[in-house]
């Protein structure tokens, strides 16, 4: 089971970068064809910016789900109102995060504990913390089915920084993206590492 939720997540580490390399979307149309009013949910339902119909979302495949699963996307830490209007989503199975940087204080991301029992939480987080603070705060969620994938381009400049994700209790998998994959400078690491390439 473990295997395979590995695998799951390996699937959403290689597709979750998929954005930055994606042409941009054409610019918003003006006047009375602008777009409607977004949903009471925000942005997790809008086109993703620079993807097609926001095909290049982090996307969660689990082959012994055989739940009808919805799954919800947000770029950035949602609001507890916005977690509880989730009650209303049928089938909610899983709460995709994609951050663009690493939070500095557990406050700032504590609204995650308003996430629906049903549902678990992946956040997807870019490049090593700065401090063991950043990365042990993860430890403060209670209540919540947190699981963490680390998205790197490089090993970390310092084990110390290894010892520092060892400490994240819900983190699953580190992802580096690499033209030649080498577990070197990763020996330290105490999670399944795996490794994508880009060719465009």
């Amino acid at each position: 089971m473990k295997r395979l939720h590995a695998a799951a997540l390996f699937t959403l580490g290689l597709l979750a970068g998929c954005m930055a390399s994606s042409p941009p979307s054409p610019p918003a149309p003006s006047g009375s064809a602008a777009l409607p009013p977004e949903s009471p949910l925000g942005s997790p339902f809008a086109q993703a910016a620079g993807t097609a119909g926001g095909r290049c979302a982090p996307l969660l495949i689990d082959r012994t789900d055989l739940r009808i699963g919805t799954t919800v996307h947000f770029d950035r830490i949602p609001s507890r109102t916005e977690l509880y209007e989730l009650h209303q989503v049928m089938g909610l199975a899983h709460v995709v995060v994609t951050l663009p940087e690493w939070p500095d204080d557990y406050a700032n991301v504590a609204s995650i504990e308003g996430l629906p029992p049903e549902s678990d939480l992946i956040v997807v987080l870019p490049g090593y913390p700065a401090s063991r603070a950043q990365a042990e705060q993860w430890n403060f969620a209670r209540n919540v089915q947190l699981r963490i994938v680390v998205l790197v381009k490089a090993p970390p400049a310092s084990s110390v920084t290894l010892e520092d994700l060892n400490q994240m209790r819900a983190l699953e998998r580190v992802i580096c993206e690499m033209d030649q994959p080498s577990r070197s400078g990763f020996e330290r690491l105490q999670r399944p590492l795996s490794f994508r390439k880009v060719i465009e």
